[in-house]
């Protein structure tokens, strides 16, 4: 059993603003109705969406009728006239938000952006889709108490940032996917410098991301405007430049740790990027210091 007055007084107390990794979340209101009866046609300027934990009824939106039952969510957009109605109560709790878009990224901006304009309004049989299990998670059970409180704010964000995924289907890929490039990215330059010492050929580090080599190329040249064979030689050279000053390697040592297949060939390139040779670097650097 829920303790339902507690949960709507614990949330509207705590979760007035919530900010996250990539959005900020400003809440209008919670709500915890353990018996919602009809309401009047109205609409919003923000979000509000909602969960029947339990009961039967219907929703109203644009003269199209949406039965409600146990397990369905449905999202209520800003501007959008709606109404509820039941004739025996529905158990229902709801969040009204909106995004802080001068605090938010603008994928979050896009994504929700896209979510007023295109949402899917209700869906049904929704109880194992873990935006309810973020619901479930977020009310206070009588004997079990609820969450620790430090726990509480990136919940409530995680169960906001999961109607894109419920409502949204299909719109909300392009987000995602600049997120895995971005991680793809990363990823590879993680790769790249630890293992500066071995050959770093566009297949291997491909193979090792199991994504092909074009869009591994593309990766590099869309993401931070370099090539893939670019980026190796400056992580090469400022590896190299970090050793000279903070190690006592030789030369000879500190071209073979940072894949120079030669002395020669890493005093050439040491020399194009750093207008010095190495030796006269690590003298020049350390006098400074």
């Amino acid at each position: 059993m829920y303790l339902c007055k507690e949960t709507d007084s614990m949330l509207n107390e705590v979760l007035n603003v919530i900010h996250g990794p990539a959005a900020c979340f400003k809440i209008q209101y919670w709500g915890v109705n353990p018996c919602l009866f009809d309401n009047q046609p109205h609409k919003h300027s923000f979000f509000e969406v909602c969960y029947i934990m339990d009961g039967e009824g219907e929703y109203t939106e644009k003269d199209v009728v949406y039965p409600l039952k146990a397990g369905t969510h449905f999202c209520s957009r800003p501007g959008i006239n709606h109404q509820i109605r039941t004739k025996e109560g529905l158990f229902i709790v709801y969040v009204a938000f909106e995004l802080d878009e001068s605090q938010s990224d603008d994928t979050m901006r896009e994504a929700f952006s896209d979510l007023a304009e295109h949402a899917e309004v209700c869906i049904h049989e929704a109880d194992h889709h873990p935006t309810a299990h973020l619901w479930k998670s977020l009310l206070i059970q009588e004997g079990k108490g609820s969450l620790p409180p430090a726990a509480i704010p990136s919940l409530a964000y995680a169960l906001l940032v999961s109607f894109l995924t419920l409502f949204g289907k299909d719109m909300t890929k392009p987000y995602f996917h600049r997120k895995n490039t971005h991680i793809l990215l990363q990823r590879a330059k993680l790769y790249i410098r630890d293992n500066l010492s071995q050959p770093l050929h566009l297949g291997h580090v491909a193979g090792y991301l199991n994504v092909s080599e074009r869009h591994l190329s593309r990766l590099f040249s869309e993401g931070i405007h370099e090539t893939f064979t670019d980026f190796i030689r400056s992580e090469r050279i400022r590896q190299a430049a970090h050793l000279l000053l903070t190690s006592e390697l030789s030369i000879k040592e500190i071209a073979e740790v940072t894949g120079f297949s030669s002395v020669h060939y890493f005093s050439r390139t040491f020399m194009e990027e750093k207008n010095l040779p190495p030796g006269k670097f690590r003298q020049q650097e350390k006098n400074l210091l």
